[in-house]
């Protein structure tokens, strides 16, 4: 059972990466060139070969305790910042990713870009090239990342490699078949049900790698995904009673920089813009991404996650159950970054009469 649940949650997460990648390499390739679009898809596929090359075997010469430790606490860190986001455009107060508007947007990008001219380039194209390439690695690595740990945690990369396979292949297919966005594809919904399996399996292996025994084994995880499921889904109907906050004003009414490309004070000039300055810029940008990739919008969810996973190795070295601590304590994190997100926060100090 956990290795059908296993394969379940590596394919629809693999299928929402897939889709973002397919979609931008499509509309490079409709208004720019073919040929050129794919050489960029082939690129970053060796790309991405190597890196899991090399990654799997390193990580499965890991013992299975600190594993489950390491790896659980990076999933259920990463599934609920996708939950977040989910819950927030399931209850309407953030916008659903539009795959439609995505294509077209990346349309006119490539419409605008020299050399394009609103037709296919029949020569070599650098720009088709780049933007595929970056599409398929970028989305790429997020596969990587789920299929090397989800796989080697539970000691079955191969079967989480196939799931991501049979992920690509799908959308592949669909998109050749239709050569239009993949707009059809309940993405955010796909988004939600990930979200809920990758909190599940990260609570179930990141307790248990902190000392924690679940009740039944194994077997828990068949109440442990219902039961965040219900937590999620209750979230979201109650953040759909709760009216949206007005849009927050923009330009110079709210302080903001009028002129997106004016300097910014104490930022390097020209003069210091050399290979040390590109290699820094290069590592933060990649450092930025897996933050955004992992932690998310609210780093005190992952904070919480922290904590609770030291609460649970607290508690099982003194001999208590602990395997509640975990989820108890994300949840709560989780249910207070929704609320600030929505603005519950600021709108019960607004309705408190003030004191005579």
């Amino acid at each position: 059972m956990t290795g059908a649940l296993l394969f379940v949650a590596a394919f629809l997460a693999c299928c929402v990466e897939a889709v973002e990648a397919t979609t931008v390499v499509l509309a490079v390739g409709v208004t720019r060139s073919w040929r050129s679009s794919l050489r960029g898809v082939a690129g970053g596929i060796v790309v991405l070969a190597v890196i899991v090359a090399a990654l799997g075997p390193a990580i499965s010469q890991v013992p299975l305790g600190p594993l489950r430790l390491v790896v659980g606490t990076l999933l259920l860190v990463f599934g609920l910042g996708w939950l977040r986001k989910a819950i927030l455009r399931a209850s309407g107060h953030k916008s659903l990713h539009d795959e439609a508007s995505l294509y077209e947007k990346h349309l006119a990008e490539a419409r605008r870009a020299g050399g394009g001219g609103g037709r296919a380039v029949m020569g070599p194209d650098a720009y088709a090239f780049t933007l595929s390439f970056k599409a398929v690695v970028l989305e790429g690595l997020e596969v990587a990342f789920i299929v090397v740990t989800f796989g080697a945690n539970a000691h079955q990369v191969p079967l989480a490699a196939l799931a991501a396979l049979a992920a690509i292949l799908v959308v592949v297919a669909v998109a050749v078949a239709v050569r239009a966005p993949l707009a059809r594809v309940p993405e955010n919904t796909i988004k939600f049900a990930v979200g809920v399996l990758l909190s599940s399996f990260g609570t179930f292996w990141a307790a248990e790698g902190a000392g924690a025994h679940w009740p039944g084994g194994d077997g828990s995880l068949l109440v442990l995904i219902p039961v965040i499921l219900a937590l999620a889904l209750g979230l979201t109907r109650l953040l759909r009673s709760v009216e949206r906050p007005e849009p927050a004003a923009t330009g110079a009414a709210s302080g903001a920089p009028v002129s997106a490309g004016a300097p910014v004070a104490g930022t390097p000039g020209p003069a210091v813009s050399g290979l040390l300055g590109a290699g820094r810029r290069l590592a933060v940008s990649f450092g930025l991404f897996w933050w955004d990739f992992i932690v998310g919008d609210d780093w005190s969810i992952a904070a919480a996650v922290l904590l609770g996973v030291g609460a649970v190795a607290g508690l099982s070295d003194s001999g208590t159950v602990a395997w509640w601590a975990l989820p108890l304590l994300w949840a709560l994190a989780l249910g207070g970054s929704l609320a600030r997100a929505v603005g519950l926060h600021r709108r019960s100090r607004r309705a408190r009469p003030l004191a005579a």
